[in-house]
């Protein structure tokens, strides 16, 4: 099995169980800002590289990244070469830095938005499960005012799906 497989296969275990784990939601929210645009699947394959350059996630060590590791990052062939996306994947771990010191823990303020248990959706159909929601919304507004970037509605939509925030249900399937 190639690496990327493995990390996609991990992906796609991790996909919708309730997670409340700083750094890995970190992960899964790095993720989903690398995956604006691009294909998911590739993306989730890519967790190994970010792994090496995000420092296995470490929110502390993100927070801190200066502009010559991003420099050594955009000239890694296996890296996603978006500058936008590395700088807010910096700035985003700064601002869940600053979540911590006023919520106790990024999972804390993540989970609060559902009243922290999973918010169960059931749909007939695949094609009804929306992209967004007024939830995601709402989520989406308050970490911008908290100073996250590449966190829009869409996104947040699928990162707390992800993160088994939201957990949509289809009863055709």
């Amino acid at each position: 099995m190639m690496e990327t497989d493995k990390s996609w296969n991990w992906y796609h275990e991790q996909w919708g169980k309730p997670t409340y784990e700083d750094s890995k939601l970190f992960q899964l929210l790095t993720i989903g800002i690398f995956q604006v645009g691009l294909n998911w699947k590739m993306i989730a394959g890519k967790r190994d590289v970010f792994a090496k350059y995000f420092y296995d996630y470490d929110v502390e060590r993100v927070a801190a990244i200066l502009p010559d590791e991003i420099e050594v990052m955009l000239k890694d062939s296996d890296m996603i070469k978006n500058e936008r996306k590395i700088n807010a994947t910096i700035n985003d771990a700064q601002a869940v830095l600053a979540i911590q010191k006023d919520f106790g823990s990024f999972s804390n303020y993540l989970w609060k938005f559902v009243n922290d248990k999973p918010l169960v959706n059931e749909y007939t159909e695949r094609d009804e499960v929306p992209t967004s929601s007024e939830l995601s919304k709402a989520v989406a507004v308050d970490m911008k005012k908290h100073g996250f970037t590449y966190v829009g509605p869409i996104v947040m939509y699928m990162f707390m799906k992800a993160g088994g925030m939201v957990q949509d249900n289809v009863l055709n399937e």
